[in-house]
């Protein structure tokens, strides 16, 4: 099976994340968050279940897919860099109060100002590493 990027490809892995998204809001009125549903699963032992079984499902269905089609994941980037750029994402999403997920997906289909202003700082921030990393510091091929 190829990993090259498709239009097709794109447009169903959206569908369903948004089908996902739309289902868990319509189904127990949460949003699909997904650094908000780890946080809560960690400090929250009220609705500790269905989080972690949300969690469980998302890592389950990514091995699932990845041993059907033999095909290993793979960066080809160091574990450090790996590692300070999981620390980093993990910050701004505290920092952001939310994450691509629950901004991107959740917060913008509910037309939510805020979720607007942080798509655009997480997606200016992204851009503007990639620039300084590949071009400025030449450290990305």
């Amino acid at each position: 099976m190829s990993t090259e990027f498709t239009p097709g490809s794109a447009l169903l892995g959206g569908m369903l994340i948004g089908l996902a998204a739309s289902l868990l809001y319509a189904g127990i009125g949460r949003i699909a968050g997904i650094s908000g549903i780890l946080n809560a699963a960690i400090e929250q032992p009220a609705e500790r279940g269905w989080r972690i079984a949300f969690l469980l499902g998302l890592v389950a269905a990514a091995g699932l897919w990845f041993a059907g089609n033999g095909i290993a994941p793979r960066s080809g980037f160091p574990l450090g860099w790996l590692l300070l750029a999981g620390v980093l994402v993990g910050f701004g999403t505290r920092l952001g109060n939310g994450c691509t997920s629950g901004h991107g997906i959740c917060g913008l289909a509910r037309l939510s100002k805020r979720s607007l202003l942080a798509v655009l700082a997480f997606m200016g921030s992204g851009i503007g590493t990639v620039f300084l990393l590949r071009h400025a510091l030449a450290v990305l091929p």
